[in-house]
């Protein structure tokens, strides 16, 4: 039955981010977050790893080395960080973060709000998603300025709540009414 329990909870996960992009003014993004995690090549290796606690990526990474599942959905979602990764067309052509338009920047925030909701459960407090980011802040390819609305958005959540952050969002950031 890990199948039914790995649908839950892409499924609450989906309904938590699906949430938070309406509270933003995002609607078509949360409508659409995640689909691919529903295809095969991604649900049944989800289903495969499934622990509860964690992303099923992470234990297909480390049985297998590579995570086949992370690679199909990182490719194909705009608000993951991975996907913007290019080479840079100044200096040695190295890899680097593109800047992310501003829209998947907030879909990805509310992205890390979800899992950590997800996994976090009931310990869940507004300080976690800037914790979890801060843990891997220093290996993400990110432009600068990405990098600095994230940060800004993750630390006011920390700081200030959810709500204040969200309003803030909608307002300032997206400029909606």
């Amino acid at each position: 039955m890990k199948w039914l329990q790995h649908f839950r909870t892409i499924t609450h996960h989906r309904h938590l981010v699906m949430k938070h992009c309406f509270k933003v003014g995002l609607y078509r993004q949360g409508l659409t977050h995640d689909l691919s995690k529903y295809s095969p090549c991604e649900f049944l290796i989800g289903a495969r790893y499934y622990q509860g606690n964690r992303s099923p990526n992470n234990a297909e990474r480390e049985a297998k080395g590579y995570s086949s599942a992370w690679l199909h959905h990182k490719g194909r979602n705009k608000h993951h960080l991975e996907y913007w990764i290019d080479y840079s067309l100044e200096g040695d052509h190295m890899m680097s973060g593109m800047e992310m338009p501003v829209r998947y920047v907030v879909e990805m925030f509310c992205d890390r709000v979800a899992a950590c909701k997800n996994y976090n459960k009931e310990a869940y407090t507004c300080a976690d998603p800037y914790e979890y980011y801060n843990h891997s802040r220093d290996h993400y390819m990110l432009h600068p300025n990405t990098r600095a609305l994230l940060e800004k958005l993750l630390l006011m959540l920390k700081e200030e709540g959810e709500e204040k952050t969200f309003a803030y969002i909608r307002h300032e950031v997206l400029g909606k009414k």
